[in-house]
């Protein structure tokens, strides 16, 4: 085995900089036992991206990092025993902190671990190699599995055996995609996507709040459009949301909103929304959240009336779908239709600024007002207020007070 070890790039050194990051390596690199920064933290920061945590591995056992850490007066949370884990929080500031470990036993969701002091072979059991870089409180970049090349050409890569890493963890096969969205260019590995394609009957034993953290988060990746095409294709993605996808119009999507942050939640829908009843199942599939599915719901409900159209409605048609589907609905709605018309693209983008931008309409009458002029309470108030609404939609939305009073008066003699 091939191990380099170097003087880190200050891209990485730079992660040394952190107070509460020197601390807690200061407090676990110390009498005989060693600790790193392993993972993403040293991945990201190599290539230049935003470092939302870390991750610590060290050669101390559990207990001996929850020991050093109550005597540091610093809280110690056991999230995770069984595989060594222990967040240790310092200033508001939460670090995992692993013990090194090897795997005994797995069923490809669980495994079975015992520590070990061997970064090696803690770096081997991990799934692709750009995720098995550590770094030393000394500056020292460790890679025993070929990841700094692997970051160098933006490749994504299983370490060792593709078969032998997804069997222990059949997420893994979700990971593959995600992470080739994330962080690499050009064709998927294809030692590794024939490997998913071959253990691709494990997705099943996964529970489905895991298949949807690893599904959004793909959507939310630079390469979500061409990595889930491919994924469709190689016949992975139709049975995670129970439906044929429709990776091009993900790919219009995201080509129309080239440039503004990622929403997972949008892009699913562009993958696999047509109608309400698509909202349901993809709730039970994949265990969204009330929001996220309430969202799916109304969106479904505003594109219906948008389905085929070649051009975006104009200023009275985009009031109405405000009006009847509030804002975030109506911009989900015309988006997605913007991503199936494939044309006009200029105009729709008018059209998704006008949405955004234009008051939503509120209706100005009131059951009051109609009592007050003289209506019987009861169905009379109903069904003249239904009217109203008609009237004053056909109308454009007014606000003058003339035509306000003009479509009440004309309601309520109509009503008598």
């Amino acid at each position: 085995m091939s191990v380099i070890e170097t003087a880190a790039p200050a891209s990485a050194r730079a992660l040394l900089q952190s107070p509460e990051l020197l601390r807690i390596l200061a407090l676990l690199d110390a009498d005989g036992e060693e600790a790193r920064v392993v993972g993403g933290a040293v991945r990201n920061a190599l290539l230049g991206r935003p470092v939302k945590e870390f991750d610590i591995a060290t050669t101390a056992t559990p207990e001996t990092v929850a020991a050093r850490a109550q005597a540091a007066n610093l809280r110690a949370v056991p999230t995770g025993l069984a595989h060594g884990t222990v967040t240790v929080i310092i200033d508001g500031h939460p670090f995992e902190v692993t013990s090194l470990r090897e795997d005994i036993e797995t069923d490809g969701r669980h495994a079975v671990v015992r520590f070990s002091r061997d970064f090696a072979a803690d770096a081997q059991r991990r799934d692709f190699t750009i995720n098995a870089l550590s770094l030393s409180r000394a500056g020292r970049l460790y890679d025993y599995v070929g990841g700094l090349n692997d970051i160098a050409a933006k490749k994504l890569r299983f370490i060792g055996d593709p078969a032998a890493r997804i069997k222990e963890d059949y997420l893994r096969i979700l990971r593959f995609f995600r992470f080739s969205a994330g962080y690499a260019e050009g064709p998927l590995d294809a030692v590794g996507l024939l490997a998913c394609i071959r253990a691709r009957d494990g997705l099943a034993r996964l529970s489905r709040e895991r298949v949807r953290n690893e599904l959004l988060k793909l959507l939310s990746a630079p390469r979500a459009g061409e990595v889930t095409r491919e994924m469709s294709l190689s016949g992975l993605l139709g049975p995670l949301i129970a439906s044929a996808p429709n990776p091009l119009r993900l790919e219009n999507l995201l080509h129309f909103l080239a440039g503004e942050e990622p929403d997972p939640v949008l892009n699913l829908a562009a993958l696999c929304l047509n109608l309400p009843e698509d909202a349901h199942r993809l709730r039970e599939k994949l265990r969204l959240s009330n929001p996220e599915h309430q969202r799916l719901v109304k969106a479904a409900e505003a594109f219906e009336t948008l389905h085929g159209l070649e051009a975006p409605p104009e200023a009275h048609g985009l009031l109405k779908l405000l009006y009847q589907s509030g804002r975030r609905a109506a911009c989900d709605a015309l988006m997605l239709a913007a991503a199936e018309a494939r044309g006009n693209i200029a105009q729709w983008h008018k059209a998704l600024g006008f949405l955004r931008e234009a008051k939503e309409p509120r209706l100005p009458f009131s059951g009051e007002e109609l009592l007050n002029r003289g209506l019987a309470s009861g169905k009379a108030i109903g069904d003249a207020l239904t009217l109203l609404e008609v009237h004053w939609i056909d109308a454009g939305f007014p606000e003058e007070p003339g035509k306000l009073t003009a479509l009440l008066d004309a309601v309520i003699a109509a009503a008598k």
